[in-house]
Order: C-alpha cells, then sequence, then structure tokens
C-alpha cells in the first residue's frame, strides 16, 4: 500500500527539441527613429504615414520630417506612404534602436479597380501574428513588473444525491446540505476554502520572482506548509508558452508554434471588449485523446496579444481522475502597451468514477495596482525563498477581509468556515477522516498513540518463519514537538523476540531543525533500495522469485541531527554503531594462517560511523506535518553527497574506513513526448574492508518493480568498492497508443526503462572475508532494459524486464514481468 505514495518521481540528458522557435525568446522593444524627405530635392516631408508591414502599428513624421516610433509589435519592414510620392519599405532590425531615413520619389496616383480574393483559413492569417507576436505580448519579457494578487481556492463535494443525504450517518449534522449549490447540473457542497492576499514582484536582469503572503485564512488547517501554495506563483497557466502543464502533464497550448498539427481553427465574429477591437476564434482538437483543449479566444486586432480565452479539456483526454478542466483568463493593457493578465479562474471536476462523489476543485484569481517596468527596490527580491508568508498573515479579522477582497464572497462562501469548524467535531465525520489516515498512513489513531502500521503486522522469510510484529508510535495529541516510536516483533522459527524503540524531537520548524535517536534489534535484508517493501512487509513475503534467506542480524545505535539551512538545502548528520551478524545462507568466514583448518567463522562485524549527508533541490516545495514532510519536488536537478567516516575502536569498531557518495536526479519534460526521470550515482570506499560493508548493488527479487534497484540483479550479487549507475525511464503519456482506435480508451500509457552500474573491486577485500561464491565483481557494465505499460486501471503498471549480461550466473531471471502500483493523474 505504502508504495502507491511514492514519487513516480551525472549524465546529460540530450533532447533534440523539433519545434523550438525563435517566438520563444524574450522580446526587446524596437525604436526606429529617422527623417523623410524628397529624394529630388532634399526637402522634408511632412506628415507621412508610416506603418510597420503586415501589422497596424505606425505613426507619422512631424511638420519637419521627423518621426520615432517604440514599439514591441515591430515586424521586418517599415513603410512609408505619402499621397504623390511611390511608396517604399526600409528593413528593420528588430529589438534594437537604430535610425532609419526614407527618400521618397514623387509619382503620379492612378486609381483602378481592386479585387481582392482570399484563400485560405483567415483565422490561420491572425495566428500566424499572434504567434509572431507571442514575446512582446508575454509579460516574462518586461523588465519588472508587480501587482496585488487576490487569489480564491475552493473544493466542493459534487455529484451529491438524495440517497447520499438520507444516509445514517449524516443524521447528526443534516445543516451542511444547507450549503449546496448547483453548478453544471451537478449539485456541489462546498466543503474547504481559503483565500489569500499577497504581493508579487518579477524583475528580469538578474532574473528573480518573489512573493509576500500578506494575509491567508484557510478553513480546516492552518498550516504554513499548505499556505505557501494559495499563492500566484504555483498555480499559473501561461497560454503564451507552447505547453501548458496540467497536473504534471504538458497540454499543448492553443497559440503553441506548432499548434496547427494539432487544432482547428474557425474565425466566428469580430467583437469589442473594453474598448478593444478583437477577433473571436474557436480551437478545437483534431484528435480528442491528444493533450489539447477546445474553447474560444478573442484576440487585440493592433497586438495581437489574447484579450480573452476559454478552454476545456476533452473528456477523451488521457488523464486520470479529471471529468473536466477549464481555464478563463482575462488580460488588460497597462500603460497603453503592456499586456498583463486581469483576471485567471480554474475550475476542475475530479471524479473516480461514473456513478460516485465527486470534488470541484476552483481558483479565481484577480489582479490589481498592476505595474510594469518600474524600478522596485532591489531588497525586495533578497533572499533565498521566493515565497514569503508575512508574520500573522493568518491571524486576519473579518473587517480585514471585507476591505481587501477583490470581490465579494457568495452567501454559501461566507458560511463555509463556520461550517467546516462544525463538522469536525461531528464522530461519523471524525471516523471519516480515520479510515482516510489509516489507508494512506498505515496507522490508526487512538487519542494520544498511532499503532502500525498495518502492512507490516504479518510476514515471512525462510529465517523467521511466520513472523507478527506490533507497533506505533505517539499522536499530535501527545505532543507536537515529541514523537515515541516502538515495536516488537516475534518469529515462530527463530522463536527471537525483535524489537525497536526510539524518538524524534523537533527543535524548530522553520528553519526545520530536529534531533532523532533509535535503537534496533531486528532482522534486515542488505542491498534493499530504500524505495522497496522492507523484509517484514506483507506483500513482499511470498510475491518472490528466490528463497528470502539472505538475511542479516542488525543491532544498531543511531542519532540524527537534521538542520534545514534555507529551502531546498538540507544535512543530516548521523552517529552510527552497527553490529551485523550473517543469517539464512549469508556467512561470514575469514583466513587463518593454518592451511589445515583454512577458515574460521566471523560470529559478527562491528562499525562505527560518523556521516553527512546533504541535499540540494532549488525552489524545492514540501507539505508538512509536525514531524514528516512530503517533497512535491523541483523543476531543477537535485543534487545529493553524502560522506561517512569509520572510526576504528570508537564504540567496539572493528573498521577504519571512508565512504563518499555523489547522486544527481532530475525529471526532463520534453512536451507532448512525455517526460525523461533519471538519476546517477557515483561512489568510492577507501579503507579495506569485509564485503559486507562495501557497495551491495541493489537487487530485487521479488515480482515488485522497484524504480530505484535493478529489478534482475539478485541480492549480494554484485559488490563494488567504486562504481557509478545511471537509472533513466520514460514515460511517453500515452503518445503512441492514444493514436490506435481500438487501445486509446483505455488510457493504457507507454513506458521504457534502462539501468547500468559500472564497478571494480581491489583484491585487498578479498582478505578480509572469504568471498561466497555467489558474489561477484563488476568486470564489465551490468545492463537491463525494460518497456512496459502504465495506468491499467488507473493504478498499475506492467513491465516486461530483460538482463543484457552476466547471463551465466546461478539462480538469475534473464527475463522477467514486474507490476507496481503507481497513482498520478
Amino acid at each position: 500500500m505504502n508504495l502507491i505514495l511514492r514519487n513516480n518521481k551525472n549524465l546529460i540528458l540530450f533532447v533534440c527539441m523539433l519545434f523550438c522557435s525563435p517566438a520563444l525568446l524574450l522580446a526587446q522593444k524596437t525604436i526606429v527613429r529617422g527623417k523623410i524627405t524628397d529624394a529630388s530635392t532634399g526637402e522634408t516631408l511632412p506628415f507621412v504615414n508610416l506603418i510597420f508591414k503586415d501589422s497596424k502599428v505606425g505613426a507619422s513624421s512631424d511638420i519637419n520630417g521627423n518621426f520615432l516610433i517604440e514599439t514591441y509589435y515591430a515586424t521586418d519592414s517599415l513603410i512609408a506612404s505619402y499621397l504623390g510620392y511611390k511608396s517604399k519599405a526600409m528593413r528593420v532590425k528588430q529589438d534594437i534602436d537604430q535610425t532609419i531615413n526614407f527618400k521618397l520619389q514623387s509619382g503620379g496616383v492612378d486609381l483602378e479597380e481592386v479585387v481582392i480574393k482570399y484563400k485560405g483559413n483567415p483565422a490561420h492569417a491572425i495566428l500566424a501574428r499572434v504567434k509572431r507576436n507571442k514575446a512582446a505580448n508575454n509579460r516574462e519579457k518586461y523588465d519588472s513588473y508587480g501587482y496585488e494578487v487576490y487569489n480564491k481556492v475552493e473544493f466542493d463535494i459534487n455529484n451529491i444525491t438524495e440517497e447520499f443525504k438520507n444516509k445514517k450517518v449524516f443524521k447528526n449534522f443534516q445543516f451542511i446540505f444547507d450549503y449546496t449549490d448547483t453548478t453544471g447540473g451537478k449539485e456541489y457542497l462546498p466543503m474547504f476554502m481559503t483565500e489569500s492576499l499577497s504581493d508579487l514582484y518579477y524583475r528580469r536582469n538578474p532574473k528573480s520572482e518573489k512573493e509576500y503572503i500578506k494575509a491567508v485564512q484557510v478553513s480546516g488547517t492552518s498550516n504554513e506548509s499548505i499556505t505557501q501554495f494559495m499563492g500566484d506563483m504555483y498555480q499559473k497557466v501561461n497560454v503564451y508558452e507552447n505547453y501548458i502543464d496540467v497536473f504534471g502533464k504538458s497540454f499543448v497550448s492553443p497559440i503553441a508554434d506548432f499548434g496547427l498539427i494539432y487544432y482547428r481553427y474557425y474565425l466566428k465574429d469580430s467583437v469589442i471588449i473594453d474598448g478593444s477591437y478583437c477577433y473571436e476564434i474557436d480551437f478545437v482538437p483534431k484528435l480528442p485523446q491528444e493533450p489539447v483543449f477546445s474553447g474560444t479566444m478573442w484576440i487585440n486586432d493592433t497586438t495581437y496579444a489574447i484579450k480573452r480565452i476559454e478552454a476545456n479539456i476533452a473528456k477523451q483526454a488521457n488523464i486520470n481522475f479529471v471529468n473536466g478542466f477549464e481555464v478563463k483568463q482575462e488580460y488588460t493593457q497597462v500603460d497603453g502597451k503592456y499586456w498583463m493578465l486581469k483576471k485567471d479562474e480554474l475550475i476542475v471536476d475530479f471524479q473516480i468514477g461514473e456513478k460516485v462523489m465527486g470534488l470541484y476543485g476552483r481558483k479565481a484569481t484577480s489582479y490589481k495596482n498592476i505595474k510594469v517596468n518600474k524600478d522596485f527596490p532591489d531588497s525586495l527580491y533578497q533572499g533565498i525563498d521566493n515565497v514569503v508568508v508575512l508574520k500573522n498573515a493568518n491571524k486576519k479579522n473579518h473587517d480585514y477581509w471585507v476591505n481587501v477582497r477583490h470581490d465579494s464572497l457568495t452567501a454559501n462562501q461566507k458560511g463555509i468556515y463556520e461550517m467546516i469548524d462544525s463538522v469536525k467535531n461531528v464522530p461519523a465525520f471524525k471516523t471519516f477522516v480515520d479510515i482516510i489516515k489509516l489507508v494512506f498512513t498505515g496507522y490508526k489513531e487512538f487519542g494520544k498513540i498511532e499503532i502500525g502500521p498495518y502492512f507490516k503486522l504479518y510476514s515471512y522469510n525462510q529465517v523467521e518463519g511466520h513472523r507478527l510484529r506490533f507497533g506505533g508510535r505517539t499522536s499530535n495529541e501527545f505532543s507536537t514537538n515529541l514523537q515515541l516510536n516502538a515495536y516488537a516483533a516475534y518469529g515462530f522459527k527463530d522463536k527471537r523476540f525483535k524489537y525497536s524503540g526510539g524518538f524524534q524531537y523537533k527543535i524548530n520548524q522553520n528553519p526545520r531543525r530536529f534531533v532523532e535517536a533509535q535503537y534496533t534489534r531486528d532482522v534486515e535484508q542488505l542491498g534493499l533500495s530504500q524505495n522497496a517493501f522492507s523484509q517484514d512487509n506483507i506483500l513482499s513475503s511470498f510475491l518472490r522469485r528466490n528463497p528470502n534467506n539472505k538475511l542479516t542480524d542488525v543491532e544498531e545505535y543511531k542519532v540524527t541531527y537534521e538542520q534545514e539551512w534555507i529551502t531546498g538545502l538540507s544535512s543530516k548528520f548521523f552517529f552510527k554503531r552497527r553490529g551485523m551478524m550473517p543469517l539464512g545462507s549469508l556467512n561470514y568466514k575469514s583466513f587463518i594462517p593454518d592451511p589445515e583448518i583454512g577458515f574460521i567463522d566471523v560470529p559478527k562485524l562491528t562499525t562505527t560511523e560518523l556521516s553527512l549527508y546533504t541535499r540540494f533541490a532549488h525552489k524545492e516545495k514540501f507539505v508538512e506535518g509536525e514531524f514528516e514532510r512530503i517533497s512535491l519536488g523541483s523543476k531543477y536537478p537535485i543534487l545529493e553527497l553524502q560522506v561517512g567516516f569509520g572510526v576504528k575502536d570508537f564504540f567496539g569498531s572493528d573498521y577504519n574506513y571512508q565512504k563518499f557518495e555523489l547522486a544527481i536526479s532530475d525529471i526532463v519534460k520534453v512536451g507532448i513526448y512525455g517526460k525523461t526521470e533519471f538519476r546517477t550515482t557515483a561512489g568510492k570506499y577507501l579503507g579495506t574492508l569485509p564485503y559486507a560493508l562495501l557497495e551491495i548493488h541493489n537487487g530485487n527479487e521479488s515480482y515488485f518493480y522497484d524504480k530505484q534497484s535493478f529489478n534482475l540483479m539478485n541480492y549480494f550479487e554484485f559488490i563494488s568498492d567504486e562504481y557509478a549507475t545511471l537509472m533513466l525511464t520514460h514515460h511517453f503519456d500515452g503518445f503512441f497508443l492514444n493514436k490506435m482506435p481500438l487501445l486509446r480508451k483505455l488510457k493504457w500509457r507507454e513506458v521504457a526503462s534502462f539501468r547500468t552500474v559500472a564497478g571494480r573491486l581491489q583484491d585487498k577485500h578479498r582478505k578480509e572475508l572469504v568471498f561466497p561464491s555467489n558474489i561477484f565483481e563488476l568486470h564489465q557494465p551490468y545492463m537491463e532494459a525494460g518497456i512496459g505499460i502504465e495506468n491499467i486501471f488507473k493504478l498499475i503498471r506492467i513491465d516486461a524486464m530483460w538482463r543484457l549480461n552476466y547471463l551465466d550466473h546461478p539462480d538469475i531471471a534473464k527475463f522477467g514481468i514486474r507490476a507496481s502500483f503507481e497513482f498520478s493523474f
């Protein structure tokens, strides 16, 4: 169950972007100045008309024949025309300041009949001008801007039926249905709402963006980690980009440079909106299964900027749990030349099944006090965090909100805050919340303690036999600063108890500072990735291809101090003392000088290690509880560095050593072609160590797919003291299957993977312990590859895996089918 919750989420991945366009570059202002004269006499010509070719941007010369044009919407030619003279066009260099002088030649004027015929789609001609001016109209190109932004986010339960209302479970809080409303034929009940007011500042050089959240109120929670997502910076839809991110998937913008490949466009009308003459154009997908929109946009006839747009994704689009997605945006022109967002509305209809209740997510954003290309103080951009929640932002009173809201709340919205507080105290609601927590955390809360995790209550392996485990931890009701934890387990075959106990103490929440201590005496599977099911998970006990008998009896004392220096940069300091004793088919044997005896059993290996782990993820965001937090990822590569030092004779340690590991991981989006996840590591051990203390490359002997392991490698199969790994996975997001009529309705998605590890092992380590016959050195890089289908029943992923070398090793799988559970949109 816990695998469902995990993210499905240095070699440089070079991606050839097929659709790169100059329009993606940041536009500059074009300035053209000059003088217009008669070519024969040299006299200046006043009031000459000048206009950029194929546009409506122009000017006139003054009484002395001088002219000056400043615009973001220049084309490559400027045309001068004057009665009695021949028109003349001059080449213009865009985005620079230049002088162009016109010398016009006199000429007669012959008026002839003109017949204009247009062939083709008129919407395409308008769209071409929109694309040409995208860089000029995209707010990201301005030197700076700032505004006040008001955000209102609401979640509503929809598709409510009378049968649902009359259920016995709602007997004690029928009052909540007084707040129901109807949208699009669906009755809905508001259940959560938040409002925020913030100031945002942007500058292009050096590029910086900073948002100060001045006020926020959230129904049901006051968690600051959630508060930061209520601002403007993390809820953007920028129609001027080629791709629009919708729940992690790249949808093609209706004004993308390559939009004609995916859309049909129809010029419907011309209308006046806020005094601006606009073209009204409908856009519809050529294939509704593709990641595209349908809707209408209104385009200014002079600047070819988007004045208004309304867009929806098709129900056939390959995205899970989203029954509808609608975005509405309205732009305004600031100072007569800068186009900025004025209003932004987003409505998402989440639904798991056809005849079950769903959820509306609504976001309404408005912008005021917009200033463009103004000099804002440098102090506004200081600090590493790009979102700052000001002190007492969540303590504003009712009168404050009445005065600062950009628009008023509806009657139902006004009652949400009071209703949520009332519902939280109803026993039936508490039971519902407890069930959700149990499913997703594995723990059931009983006042000041939580029992679990439930998926480790029973397990089985060849060493312990049937194993029962019972454990728990203290809840937030016990303390929000101190959490105690403990468990006990018993194996019916080895007839031994195993146990663990410890605590976690929060010194500070922001920046994060924690101290932990833990004692454990239990059975452990070495060479198991952190992403895999542990050996005492019920699912890993039976779905295996080899017996689970290469285990280790571990006694460990561990103390951890965690310090977050700045957002995205944190370190953990460890003290660990471990005693390791082989179990099952593992054994530790040492060479001795007497050839008649040969080997002697080594009952235990003991190490004491001091280590430092540092992680840097630029602008990484989290959702935090009191003790745990879940990363929502970063748009940038994540760097990890770990160094460890073993100290001989310190607390009984047997070895001196040093170890180092560097890891780089990232997710590279490639538009409609999906995304590539990669992780590469490099590490080295210094010192002389037995094989059990070297790098045991992560194997996987279960039938579950593990994205951090080599899925066809056995446990303890390869060991190195110097190594480098590369793991690549590309998610095509249905790029091929969406085009197959019989398969696209299933919304399956293709996935491909490749993994390799190279390493070496110095002979000196073999003198510490005898290497078992089934442990090998990497004489050449190990490789495996796979292809698969994900999103089966919106939850299951199936991979076909091939092992590409070392095919003569014993008890291996040359080919395998692996399954995993993944929750994604």
